[in-house]
């Protein structure tokens, strides 16, 4: 029985799996140091302070929530802002309405990005329409 020579797709075969199986050896030992050179890096920045003396920063303690209630007459169309406090930027918004039929024509942040706007019709010609705007603003 006669051994055959290794196709010319074999062998650049192999040599693609060598390599293969040598990054992921290359790469087991450079992670640990990588590890090791980010925790340095952190105890850097942490200027020696212990858990207890670092303040964590809350998502809740950037983001607020602000509304202002809306009422339409019946066949009634106006907008609507919920303006955020001094110093706060709207990242975005919405409206609600407790009673009757309303179509929101358009829902944005206002022109000079203190707010967020709705522009609101009420539907019904005999009953009139409420709710509130809210706005989520951003320190």
């Amino acid at each position: 029985m006669r051994v055959r020579r290794p196709s010319a797709a074999m062998v650049v075969a192999l040599i693609a799996l060598f390599f293969a199986f040598g990054g992921v050896g290359v790469a087991a030992g450079i992670v640990p140091l990588a590890k090791r050179a980010l925790v340095a890096d952190n105890a850097k920045k942490l200027a020696g302070k212990t858990p207890a003396q670092l303040k964590p920063t809350s998502i809740a303690a950037l983001i607020s929530v602000r509304s202002a209630n809306w009422s339409l007459s019946p066949g009634q169309a106006n907008t609507f802002t919920a303006a955020c406090a001094s110093g706060e930027r709207v990242v975005g918004g919405g409206y609600d309405h407790a009673s009757g039929d309303v179509l929101a024509f358009d829902a944005r942040p206002a022109p000079d990005g203190t707010g967020w706007q709705v522009n609101l019709e009420s539907l019904s010609p005999t009953s009139s329409a409420a709710g509130a705007v809210y706005a989520i603003c951003a320190r």
